[in-house]
């Protein structure tokens, strides 16, 4: 049985291929290398039902992670799903080629990912150059959950947001200045918590102040990673994450500005992407 991965800092999104019977989909915890550890992916792994029911079917694992950026944190995942798939075949890619594959398919195209952290490259049709751009939510990661949390905590501990925001905020959010020193310097994956205050930007997006942080997010995304690709109008550009497809409306606004053409916005490529997967390995349309 084949079993496809797409996974970020907050969420791991899962689908496995069952004899005779509709793929299983199912989500976890996320697994990033880059901030979790091998024990404690392996630990993750260990405590998914899903998964331990199914071990020993397992033949073929396909994970698109973020974090998985360079071979030692590759094998890090791979180590840890060896642990509990000891004979299965396993494949640990970047999840920009995940999302690659699962808007391009098997053409040109720009893919830029804004979900809990953002990163752009460009597909060839069959790799994903390689991306001068997404070194994580403390250098970067513009246009991000994590990026437009920091923006609102940092406006709200200062005393900047306006006055009805700070009070709405106060009343969504446990937040005091010692709590995100805890959270975002003390503990594991500070980015997926300062990711978890971008849903205030949804309940008040119709407010002057939120829809420029947004649009201001947006801009800065695409003037960052724009000037390394000359040729970007020339391609489509898709776009995979939850503030993407939340803010469609506003990330296509700034996209005509740019005079950039969008192609496909989606929240989870899990579902394109096990498609293309299993049609490319057993040579059949699902």
């Amino acid at each position: 049985m084949i079993l496809v991965v797409d996974s970020g800092s907050y969420k791991s999104d899962w689908m496995l291929a069952l004899p005779d019977a509709a793929p299983l989909k199912f989500s976890s915890k996320g697994l990033n290398p880059f901030f979790n550890t091998e024990k404690e992916m392996a630990n993750t792994l260990q405590n998914i039902p899903e998964l331990t029911a199914h071990a020993e079917q397992v033949s073929e694992i396909y994970f698109f992670g973020s974090g998985c950026t360079n071979p030692d944190r590759r094998e890090m995942v791979s180590n840890a799903l060896t642990q509990l798939f000891p004979t299965a075949f396993i494949a640990v890619e970047t999840d920009l080629i995940g999302s690659a594959y699962a808007t391009c398919g098997n053409h040109k195209g720009f893919i830029a990912v804004l979900g809990t952290g953002s990163n752009i490259s460009f597909f060839d049709g069959s790799q994903v150059k390689a991306s001068k751009t997404g070194i994580g939510f403390i250098l970067g990661d513009e246009g991000s959950g994590a990026w437009f949390g920091k923006y609102l905590v940092t406006q709200f501990l200062y005393g900047d947001m306006p006055v009805e925001l700070s009070k709405a905020f106060r009343e969504n959010f446990r937040v005091t200045k010692e709590i995100v020193i805890r959270n975002v310097y003390q503990r594991a994956s500070p980015n997926t918590y300062l990711a978890s205050f971008a849903p205030f930007l949804q309940e008040h997006r119709d407010h002057p102040y939120i829809h420029h942080l947004i649009v201001t997010g947006f801009e800065k995304f695409l003037t960052s990673n724009l000037i390394h690709y000359h040729e970007y109008r020339e391609y489509i550009f898709h776009f995979v994450g939850s503030i993407a497809y939340f803010f469609q409306e506003e990330l296509k606004g700034v996209c005509h500005r740019h005079r950039i053409q969008t192609g496909k916005i989606i929240q989870q490529p899990i579902e394109e992407l096990y498609k293309y997967i299993v049609e490319r390995e057993l040579n059949y349309e699902i």
